[in-house]
Protein backbone atom coordinates (compact mmCIF):
# COMPACT_ATOMS: atom_id res chain seq x y z
CA UNK A 1 0.00 0.00 0.00
CA UNK A 2 2.71 2.52 0.92
CA UNK A 3 4.69 1.81 -2.25
CA UNK A 4 1.63 2.42 -4.41
CA UNK A 5 0.74 5.54 -2.47
CA UNK A 6 4.23 7.01 -2.70
CA UNK A 7 4.17 6.36 -6.43
CA UNK A 8 1.30 8.76 -6.88
CA UNK A 9 3.70 11.70 -6.55
CA UNK A 10 6.17 10.43 -9.11
CA UNK A 11 6.53 12.91 -11.96
CA UNK A 12 4.66 15.66 -10.06
CA UNK A 13 6.28 18.91 -8.99
CA UNK A 14 5.05 19.23 -5.41
CA UNK A 15 6.42 22.78 -5.15
CA UNK A 16 4.27 23.82 -8.11
CA UNK A 17 1.23 22.19 -6.50
CA UNK A 18 1.83 24.01 -3.22
CA UNK A 19 2.45 27.34 -4.96
CA UNK A 20 -0.71 27.04 -7.05
CA UNK A 21 -2.80 26.25 -3.97
CA UNK A 22 -1.19 29.10 -2.03
CA UNK A 23 -1.82 31.63 -4.82
CA UNK A 24 -5.42 30.53 -5.26
CA UNK A 25 -6.26 30.66 -1.55
CA UNK A 26 -4.45 33.97 -1.06
CA UNK A 27 -6.34 35.55 -3.95
CA UNK A 28 -9.67 34.24 -2.67
CA UNK A 29 -9.15 35.45 0.90
CA UNK A 30 -7.82 38.83 -0.26
CA UNK A 31 -10.97 39.29 -2.36
CA UNK A 32 -13.26 38.25 0.51
CA UNK A 33 -11.65 40.58 3.03
CA UNK A 34 -11.78 43.42 0.50
CA UNK A 35 -15.49 42.84 -0.11
CA UNK A 36 -16.44 41.93 3.49
CA UNK A 37 -13.89 43.45 5.89
CA UNK A 38 -14.24 42.75 9.61
CA UNK A 39 -12.33 45.80 10.84
CA UNK A 40 -11.35 49.14 9.37
CA UNK A 41 -7.63 49.29 8.59
CA UNK A 42 -6.42 52.90 8.63
CA UNK A 43 -2.83 52.03 7.77
CA UNK A 44 -3.97 50.17 4.68
CA UNK A 45 -2.38 47.60 2.43
CA UNK A 46 -0.04 49.95 0.60
CA UNK A 47 2.22 50.43 3.64
CA UNK A 48 2.08 46.94 5.11
CA UNK A 49 1.90 44.54 2.20
CA UNK A 50 5.27 45.35 0.58
CA UNK A 51 7.10 44.41 3.79
CA UNK A 52 4.99 41.31 4.43
CA UNK A 53 5.47 40.11 0.86
CA UNK A 54 9.19 40.84 0.96
CA UNK A 55 9.44 38.69 4.08
CA UNK A 56 7.72 35.68 2.51
CA UNK A 57 9.95 35.93 -0.56
CA UNK A 58 13.05 36.12 1.65
CA UNK A 59 11.81 33.24 3.80
CA UNK A 60 11.07 31.03 0.81
CA UNK A 61 14.45 31.75 -0.77
CA UNK A 62 16.35 30.92 2.43
CA UNK A 63 14.49 27.67 3.03
CA UNK A 64 14.96 26.68 -0.62
CA UNK A 65 18.69 27.43 -0.37
CA UNK A 66 19.38 25.84 3.02
CA UNK A 67 16.85 23.00 2.90
CA UNK A 68 16.30 22.34 -0.81
CA UNK A 69 14.72 18.96 -0.16
CA UNK A 70 11.69 20.47 1.60
CA UNK A 71 9.20 18.79 3.91
CA UNK A 72 7.78 16.50 1.23
CA UNK A 73 11.31 15.56 0.19
CA UNK A 74 12.09 14.60 3.78
CA UNK A 75 8.95 12.47 3.86
CA UNK A 76 10.08 10.72 0.67
CA UNK A 77 13.56 10.18 2.12
CA UNK A 78 12.12 8.70 5.29
CA UNK A 79 9.84 6.41 3.26
CA UNK A 80 12.62 5.21 0.97
CA UNK A 81 14.83 4.33 3.94
CA UNK A 82 12.13 2.89 6.16
CA UNK A 83 12.65 5.53 8.83
CA UNK A 84 10.11 6.59 11.39
CA UNK A 85 7.48 5.11 13.66
CA UNK A 86 4.98 4.17 10.97
CA UNK A 87 7.60 2.50 8.85
CA UNK A 88 8.78 0.48 11.83
CA UNK A 89 5.20 -0.51 12.73
CA UNK A 90 4.29 -1.19 9.12
CA UNK A 91 1.27 1.09 9.30
CA UNK A 92 -0.25 2.45 6.10
CA UNK A 93 -3.54 3.48 4.61
CA UNK A 94 -6.19 5.71 6.20
CA UNK A 95 -4.96 5.31 9.78
CA UNK A 96 -1.44 6.42 8.88
CA UNK A 97 -2.79 9.34 6.86
CA UNK A 98 -5.01 10.63 9.66
CA UNK A 99 -2.41 10.16 12.38
CA UNK A 100 0.28 11.89 10.31
CA UNK A 101 -2.00 14.88 9.71
CA UNK A 102 -3.16 15.16 13.33
CA UNK A 103 0.28 14.69 14.89
CA UNK A 104 1.85 17.27 12.57
CA UNK A 105 -0.91 19.72 13.46
CA UNK A 106 -0.28 19.15 17.16
CA UNK A 107 3.45 19.65 16.57
CA UNK A 108 2.78 23.02 14.93
CA UNK A 109 0.49 24.00 17.83
CA UNK A 110 3.22 23.07 20.33
CA UNK A 111 5.83 25.03 18.38
CA UNK A 112 3.59 28.09 18.43
CA UNK A 113 2.96 27.70 22.15
CA UNK A 114 6.71 27.43 22.76
CA UNK A 115 7.37 30.54 20.70
CA UNK A 116 5.35 32.47 23.30
CA UNK A 117 6.66 30.74 26.42
CA UNK A 118 10.41 30.52 25.71
CA UNK A 119 11.92 34.04 25.93
CA UNK A 120 14.42 33.52 23.10
CA UNK A 121 11.77 32.15 20.77
CA UNK A 122 9.41 34.98 21.71
CA UNK A 123 11.98 37.60 20.70
CA UNK A 124 11.97 36.06 17.24
CA UNK A 125 8.24 35.38 17.01
CA UNK A 126 7.17 38.86 18.12
CA UNK A 127 7.92 40.20 14.65
CA UNK A 128 4.80 38.36 13.50
CA UNK A 129 2.76 40.03 16.24
CA UNK A 130 4.14 43.49 15.61
CA UNK A 131 1.93 43.98 12.55
CA UNK A 132 -0.38 46.93 13.16
CA UNK A 133 -3.29 45.18 11.50
CA UNK A 134 -4.18 41.56 10.83
CA UNK A 135 -5.15 40.46 7.36
CA UNK A 136 -4.25 37.75 4.88
CA UNK A 137 -0.76 39.21 4.42
CA UNK A 138 -0.01 38.79 8.15
CA UNK A 139 0.05 35.04 7.51
CA UNK A 140 3.22 35.69 5.46
CA UNK A 141 4.94 37.73 8.14
CA UNK A 142 7.49 35.54 9.90
CA UNK A 143 11.12 36.26 10.61
CA UNK A 144 13.57 34.18 8.52
CA UNK A 145 15.12 32.78 11.71
CA UNK A 146 11.72 31.54 12.84
CA UNK A 147 11.01 29.99 9.45
CA UNK A 148 14.30 28.07 9.55
CA UNK A 149 13.72 26.88 13.12
CA UNK A 150 10.18 25.90 12.17
CA UNK A 151 11.43 23.81 9.28
CA UNK A 152 13.94 22.00 11.49
CA UNK A 153 11.23 21.17 14.03
CA UNK A 154 8.63 20.10 11.48
CA UNK A 155 11.22 18.16 9.50
CA UNK A 156 12.27 16.25 12.61
CA UNK A 157 8.65 15.29 13.30
CA UNK A 158 8.13 14.22 9.66
CA UNK A 159 11.18 11.93 9.77
CA UNK A 160 10.28 10.57 13.21
CA UNK A 161 6.81 9.64 11.99
CA UNK A 162 7.73 8.24 8.59
CA UNK A 163 4.13 8.68 7.49
CA UNK A 164 2.65 8.67 3.99
CA UNK A 165 4.29 11.22 1.70
CA UNK A 166 0.96 12.46 0.36
CA UNK A 167 -0.30 13.07 3.88
CA UNK A 168 2.64 15.43 4.44
CA UNK A 169 1.93 17.24 1.18
CA UNK A 170 -1.75 17.61 2.03
CA UNK A 171 -0.89 18.81 5.53
CA UNK A 172 1.46 21.51 4.25
CA UNK A 173 -1.14 22.72 1.72
CA UNK A 174 -3.87 22.75 4.37
CA UNK A 175 -1.64 24.45 6.94
CA UNK A 176 -0.71 27.24 4.53
CA UNK A 177 -4.30 27.66 3.44
CA UNK A 178 -5.58 27.66 7.02
CA UNK A 179 -3.08 30.36 8.01
CA UNK A 180 -4.23 32.55 5.13
CA UNK A 181 -7.86 31.93 6.07
CA UNK A 182 -7.63 32.59 9.80
CA UNK A 183 -5.50 35.73 9.42
CA UNK A 184 -7.91 37.26 6.91
CA UNK A 185 -9.72 40.46 7.86
CA UNK A 186 -12.92 38.78 6.74
CA UNK A 187 -16.36 39.14 8.30
CA UNK A 188 -18.07 35.76 8.62
CA UNK A 189 -21.68 35.42 9.79
CA UNK A 190 -21.80 34.57 13.49
CA UNK A 191 -23.58 31.26 12.91
CA UNK A 192 -20.97 30.19 10.36
CA UNK A 193 -18.09 31.15 12.66
CA UNK A 194 -19.60 29.12 15.51
CA UNK A 195 -19.96 26.04 13.31
CA UNK A 196 -16.50 26.27 11.75
CA UNK A 197 -14.59 26.83 14.97
CA UNK A 198 -15.83 23.55 16.35
CA UNK A 199 -13.21 21.99 14.07
CA UNK A 200 -10.98 24.69 12.58
CA UNK A 201 -9.54 28.06 13.58
CA UNK A 202 -11.59 30.94 12.20
CA UNK A 203 -10.49 34.55 11.58
CA UNK A 204 -12.38 35.77 14.66
CA UNK A 205 -10.79 33.07 16.82
CA UNK A 206 -7.24 33.75 15.66
CA UNK A 207 -7.61 37.54 15.75
CA UNK A 208 -7.91 37.28 19.54
CA UNK A 209 -4.36 35.89 19.54
CA UNK A 210 -3.10 39.13 17.96
CA UNK A 211 -4.54 41.32 20.71
CA UNK A 212 -2.17 43.61 22.56
CA UNK A 213 -3.56 42.22 25.83
CA UNK A 214 -1.22 39.58 27.28
CA UNK A 215 -4.02 37.23 28.38
CA UNK A 216 -5.44 37.22 24.87
CA UNK A 217 -2.08 37.00 23.11
CA UNK A 218 -1.35 33.89 25.16
CA UNK A 219 -4.37 32.06 23.76
CA UNK A 220 -5.68 30.44 20.58
CA UNK A 221 -2.36 29.08 19.36
CA UNK A 222 -3.89 26.85 16.70
CA UNK A 223 -3.37 27.49 13.01
CA UNK A 224 -5.60 24.73 11.68
CA UNK A 225 -7.48 22.47 14.11
CA UNK A 226 -9.16 24.34 16.95
CA UNK A 227 -9.36 21.38 19.32
CA UNK A 228 -5.87 21.77 20.81
CA UNK A 229 -6.63 25.07 22.53
CA UNK A 230 -9.70 23.57 24.16
CA UNK A 231 -7.77 20.50 25.29
CA UNK A 232 -4.88 22.50 26.77
CA UNK A 233 -6.99 25.28 28.27
CA UNK A 234 -5.73 28.10 26.05
CA UNK A 235 -9.00 28.84 24.25
CA UNK A 236 -10.43 32.37 24.48
CA UNK A 237 -13.60 32.68 22.39
CA UNK A 238 -13.79 36.46 22.02
CA UNK A 239 -11.67 39.55 22.86
CA UNK A 240 -12.70 41.40 25.99
CA UNK A 241 -13.18 44.69 24.11
CA UNK A 242 -14.79 43.13 21.06
CA UNK A 243 -13.29 42.81 17.59
CA UNK A 244 -13.92 46.45 16.72
CA UNK A 245 -12.52 47.78 19.99
CA UNK A 246 -9.52 45.51 20.48
CA UNK A 247 -6.02 46.84 19.89
CA UNK A 248 -3.77 44.72 17.72
CA UNK A 249 0.02 44.48 17.71
CA UNK A 250 2.62 44.88 20.43
CA UNK A 251 2.15 48.45 21.56
CA UNK A 252 3.89 51.75 20.79
CA UNK A 253 7.51 50.53 20.88
CA UNK A 254 7.33 48.08 17.96
CA UNK A 255 4.05 48.28 16.08
CA UNK A 256 4.27 51.83 14.60
CA UNK A 257 7.52 50.92 12.81
CA UNK A 258 6.65 47.34 11.90
CA UNK A 259 5.71 48.21 8.30
CA UNK A 260 9.43 48.86 7.68
CA UNK A 261 11.33 45.81 6.39
CA UNK A 262 14.71 46.71 8.00
CA UNK A 263 13.03 47.44 11.33
CA UNK A 264 11.01 44.21 11.17
CA UNK A 265 14.13 42.14 10.54
CA UNK A 266 15.85 43.86 13.49
CA UNK A 267 13.01 43.20 15.98
CA UNK A 268 14.52 40.00 17.48
CA UNK A 269 17.67 41.94 18.34
CA UNK A 270 15.99 44.97 19.93
CA UNK A 271 15.74 45.39 23.68
CA UNK A 272 12.59 47.46 23.36
CA UNK A 273 9.12 46.06 23.07
CA UNK A 274 9.39 43.55 25.87
CA UNK A 275 6.29 41.64 26.76
CA UNK A 276 4.12 43.31 29.41
CA UNK A 277 3.72 41.35 32.58
CA UNK A 278 0.52 39.36 32.88
CA UNK A 279 -2.08 40.85 35.24
CA UNK A 280 -1.70 39.72 38.84
CA UNK A 281 -4.93 37.72 38.69
CA UNK A 282 -3.81 35.69 35.65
Amino acid sequence: MQVETAGLLEGLDTNTIRLACFAGIFGLMAAIEFALPKREQPLGRSKRWPTNWALVVLDAALVRFIFPIGGVGLAMLAFDNGWGLFGWLGWSGVAAWLLTFVILDLAVWFQHWASHKVPLFWRIHRMHHADAEVDVSTALRFHPIEILLSFVWKGAVIVALGGPVEAVLVFEIVLNGAALFNHANASLPGWLDRILRVLIVTPDMHRVHHSVERRETDSNYGFNLSVWDRIFGTYVPQPERGHDGMELGLGPELTPKAHSLPFSLAIPFLRSGRRPEAPENQ
